[in-house]
């Protein structure tokens, strides 16, 4: 619980072994003690053991120092839905209120201890699925990425000053030195924002991963390379042709690269309405992918399915799976049609998972997590942060335009404050409530 009443409402709840007045209490302490039932018909007489809901732990944060800044306290008891529930309906019926999705991480933010990156940060932390994702959400929470947006914010108020200046009292004369001070820090600025765009790239792969389309004609083994990649029976493998109608989606991590892996239909002329519709998502998921695996059955001839698929891999990061290496085989690496498209090939047999170590080791060289070092580098993981930052590089090169244009100073610190505004929004100076509103909404219950 957190609020000002939460140390009256827990005292209707809960009985400490050793009563305390909570002036006494210190922050950053725990009692022991039980929850118990209707507590204040007890008053002065000895709780019979029907009334006890559970035995627990309660821990004390006092403001500010807990993390919404507010009085708070943690209830411990012991795990099931029954008991949890219970201690739960108590809280409410005596006074409390079920807390909003990240409404927790909300107070928090407006109470002013985080900004709102930091407070999204949250979320990427809870969902990371990667050591490396985690690392970048802990970087944003412990404030890495604000002190630099921060930072170039000061840049941009430092010569605002004089612009205010120039433009309030034109009678000083001094417009040539300002378009000189705003011409040298915008330069700054463009370059700080622009490695700040350029590194959601890298970025995108940390908290999407890699998203990996495994595409080829029916039976060449793509379930099974799926199966083989998450060592468990994902999907339905059967000598049947067509078996996969729909994609599976599943995400794992290769040498240190997380993947999200789509298994697709397989490609080949549909036999009814339903394998249509799935080879047609099959070819739209593969022209959006960062990364295919075209698997091939080289114990067949190439047919003109697979020459399709040759075409889509073309000028596309993929790698060329040729399976079914156990039995004769009736293509190579060596054929033109395959080595032309892909530097990547990998001999596979799936049947007898033989191969895939080659196949990790593409993966692992084709995206090296290595080069993303998160120990000196700020890297934007979150679309919406990268989003503003793209827009306040566009107003930094409209700033520009206008200056060599000769343009007035008030006319190029519109572009100035946009960029202000811009940046304020990422860390939620200058955001409005409905947007704040929709980035909670995402949160789940206690957070």
């Amino acid at each position: 619980m957190s609020g000002k009443e939460c140390f009256e409402i827990l005292d209707k709840i809960f009985l400490p072994k050793k009563m305390e007045n909570i002036e006494n209490i210190k922050g950053y302490t725990m009692k022991y003690g039980h929850i118990v039932e209707n507590l204040k018909e007890y008053d002065g007489f000895e709780v019979p053991e029907s009334a006890i809901v559970d035995e627990v732990l309660v821990s004390y944060f006092k403001e500010p120092m807990s993390y919404t800044t507010e009085n708070m306290c943690e209830i411990n008891t012991h795990g099931g839905n029954i008991v949890v529930k219970k201690i739960l309906e108590l809280c409410l019926k005596n006074g409390a209120e079920m807390a909003e999705p990240g409404e927790f991480t909300k107070r928090a933010f407006l109470n002013g201890r985080i900004d709102l990156l930091q407070a999204e940060s949250v979320i990427d932390i809870i969902d990371a699925k990667s050591e490396r994702e985690l690392k970048a959400g802990m970087n944003q929470l412990e404030g890495r990425v604000s002190k630099e947006i921060h930072d170039i914010k000061q840049k941009i108020m430092d010569v605002m000053v004089n612009v205010e200046v120039d433009i309030d009292y034109p009678e000083y004369d001094v417009e040539e030195v300002t378009n000189t001070e705003i011409n040298e820090m915008l330069d700054v600025v463009i370059a700080d924002l622009s490695r700040l765009e350029k590194s959601f790239d890298n970025g995108k792969i940390l908290k999407d991963g890699v998203k990996t389309a495994i595409i080829g004609k029916p039976n060449a083994g793509k379930s099974s390379l799926l199966n083989c990649i998450l060592n468990e029976e994902r999907a339905i493998v059967t000598e049947i042709e067509g078996t996969t109608r729909d994609t599976i989606e599943e995400f794992v991590t290769v040498e240190g690269v997380p993947l999200k892996l789509i298994d697709t239909a397989g490609i080949r002329e549909a036999k009814d309405e339903v394998e249509k519709i799935g080879i047609t998502k099959s070819k739209e998921i593969a022209k959006d992918a960062d990364l295919i695996i075209a698997i091939f059955d080289s114990s067949k001839d190439l047919t003109d399915e697979d020459k399709e698929i040759l075409d889509i891999i073309k000028n596309k990061t993929a790698i060329v799976v040729l399976n079914k290496m156990d039995l004769l085989n009736k293509i190579d690496e060596n054929m033109a049609e395959i080595k032309n498209v892909s530097k990547y090939i990998v001999k596979m047999s799936t049947l007898e998972q033989k191969g895939i170590a080659d196949l990790y080791k593409s993966i692992g060289n084709l995206f090296s997590m290595e080069e993303i070092s998160l120990d000196n580098t700020t890297v934007i993981t979150n679309v919406r942060h990268k989003n503003l930052i793209s827009k306040a590089l566009n107003s930094c090169r409209e700033a520009k335009k206008s200056m060599e244009l000769g343009m007035p100073l008030d006319i190029i610190a519109i572009f100035l404050k946009e960029i202000l505004e811009n940046l304020g929004e990422i860390t939620g100076e200058t955001v409005t409530d409905d947007i704040i509103d929709e980035i909670f909404s995402k949160f789940c219950l206690g957070k």
